[in-house]
Parts: C-alpha cells; sequence; structure tokens
C-alpha cells in the first residue's frame, strides 16, 4: 500500500519497477531486430543482485531467448513459457523506448528533463546535440545506485548529465533550477512510466509546473497508461505476468485515485499541440506488433507535444 510521502531504492517498492523495466531494455537490446540497443541496461541489473531477482529472456541453461546476437538460431519462445512470456513483455518496453528516444531528439532542445529518471540511460546511449545538458530527476537511493553502477562501468555521457535527487511529490522545480535549469530555454520534458504512480492531485501540479517552465519551443512526450490496472485486473494472464515480474501486483503501487482530466486533454488546454497514437499502431509501424497476450498493453497511449 502506498503512502503520501513514501520512499524507496531500486529493489522495493516503485524503484523495482525501474529494475524490472531495465532487465525489458537488456532483453531487447540482445534481439537481432532491436528497436533501442541499451548496454547499460543489464549491469544494472546485475549489480542490483539477486535480492529482487528478475528475468533476463534466457533459460537457466543460458540460451537466448530473444533470437538474439549471442549465437543461437532459436526465436522468441525458444526459452519455454517463462522465457517466450518475459520476452513479449520486453518487447514493450522496446517500443516504448524507441518512440520517446525519437520524440526526444527529434525536439531540437539543447535542454531535456527526465522526469522519474529510474534507470534511464538516455544521457549516455543517445547521440545528443553538441552542448546539449540532460537532467535526470529522481529519488535520492534511486539516483545513487545509478551513479555507482555507471562510474563502476565507466560509462561515458553522450551530454552533460546532471542529476536531481528529489522526489516529484515536493518541490521538483526549486531543486531543478538550483541544478542549473534554465526556463528560458526550449526544453524537452518526459513522463515515461511514471503517472500511475503519482497522487492524482501530484499529477495534475506535474503538468501545471511543466508548463510554466516550458518556453516557446519546448515538448514533453508522456505515457498514459489510463485504466492499466483495471485491464490487468480483468486479463488473467496479465495479472500473473504482473505478479511474476514485480513479485507482488503492480496495481498496489498506483494510486488508484480519479483523475479528472487525461494528459492530452489537460496539454490541449495549455496550448499545447497534442499527437496522442496507441502504443499498438505505434509497434506494427515499427515493424514489431505486440504480441496478442499483451494486447491490453497496445491501448496505451503515447503522447508527444509541443509549445508553440
Amino acid at each position: 500500500m502506498r503512502t503520501a510521502d513514501d520512499q524507496w531504492d531500486i529493489t522495493s517498492s516503485v524503484g523495482a519497477t525501474a529494475l524490472v523495466v531495465a532487465a525489458g531494455r537488456a532483453t531487447e537490446s540482445r534481439r537481432d531486430d532491436r528497436l533501442v540497443d541499451d548496454p547499460l541496461a543489464q549491469a544494472f541489473v546485475d549489480a542490483a543482485g539477486p535480492v529482487l531477482p528478475v528475468p533476463d529472456g534466457r533459460t537457466p541453461d543460458g540460451t537466448d531467448c530473444t533470437g538474439g546476437t549471442d549465437g543461437t538460431d532459436e526465436g522468441p519462445g525458444a526459452g519455454g513459457d517463462d522465457g517466450d512470456e518475459w520476452v513479449a513483455q520486453a518487447g514493450y518496453q522496446g517500443v516504448r523506448s524507441r518512440f520517446f528516444d525519437e520524440a526526444l531528439l527529434g525536439a531540437g532542445t539543447r535542454q531535456v528533463v527526465l522526469l522519474a529518471a529510474g534507470l534511464d540511460a538516455r544521457a549516455l546511449r543517445l547521440g545528443w546535440p553538441s552542448g546539449t545538458t540532460v537532467f535526470e530527476v529522481d529519488q535520492p537511493r534511486v539516483l545513487g545506485f545509478k551513479d555507482e553502477v555507471i562510474d563502476s562501468v565507466g560509462g561515458t555521457p553522450t551530454a552533460r548529465r546532471v542529476t536531481v535527487p528529489v522526489d516529484l511529490r515536493h518541490d521538483w522545480p526549486a531543486a531543478l533550477t538550483a541544478a542549473g535549469f534554465d526556463p528560458r530555454l526550449p526544453t524537452a520534458w518526459l513522463a515515461e512510466g511514471l503517472l500511475p504512480y503519482l497522487p492524482a492531485d501530484a499529477e495534475r501540479l506535474l503538468f501545471e509546473r511543466v508548463h510554466a517552465l516550458s518556453a516557446p519551443g519546448s515538448r514533453i512526450a508522456v505515457e498514459h497508461i489510463g485504466g492499466i490496472g483495471d485491464r490487468i485486473a480483468a486479463d488473467p494472464y496479465l495479472r500473473s505476468l504482473s505478479e511474476r515480474l514485480f513479485g507482488t501486483d503492480v496495481r498496489g503501487l498506483f494510486f488508484d485515485e480519479p483523475r479528472t482530466e487525461a494528459p492530452h486533454a489537460r496539454l490541449r488546454r495549455y496550448g499545447w499541440t497534442v499527437t496522442a497514437r496507441r502504443a499498438a499502431d505505434v509497434a506494427t509501424d515499427y515493424g514489431r506488433p505486440l504480441d496478442g497476450r499483451i494486447a491490453a498493453m497496445g491501448e496505451v497511449e503515447l503522447l508527444s507535444a509541443d509549445l508553440g
């Protein structure tokens, strides 16, 4: 059960979801037809150790279930039911990550803010324009773990990387500006895997603050999962998968409160030009249709909005 001011590290509560997502990116990165290539993802998973064992798309004998680049010929499903299910789930992570990679790079800004950055390695794996600063906002223990792993593997940022250790339910704009953020400059914002983990009032305030801090020419990319908690509850497969991936029912990590306004409606009301697409349609365009067993995830909206 979530509380108003709960905290976590990378293997507990909401922090554990960042680890599972990193495992998904690691699995996706091993595919021959990968949509993202994240060389740090597996390092994060390995560094977390066995406290929260997460799948990696391989069978116990080391066979790669993705049909990846390890020399095997097996395609998805080769590792049996568990490996196959993980590859299906990781496919959504690949689609989502690729969509947001393109949205951020396409914004053409030199200032980027990753809200609830988790184990996102975009500051190290994307080809940012010269002079770009990437601000990573998240809880202190999550960013501390991330920094330790990056240092241990000698990760080199492709932009100026600035961490902002603050809870998004607190006064994060003050912490962000104190870290060097300039509200006079156009900014590319990202809210990926974030909204359902915020109380409804904090979500409303998040968009108000982003708008207030955004100069003309800014862009925000958002994952809006809407009623995914209800879809998980109604789908025995997704409910079982959720429990196996997170070690608990992930719905218990959501703030199950009414949201009075969807992100795309709120952004349009603030004057942003919004493009919203179903994840299933984005996946099809990438030539990687989502596995039918996770069809409910295809209803997630991936948004990109620009402020003129």
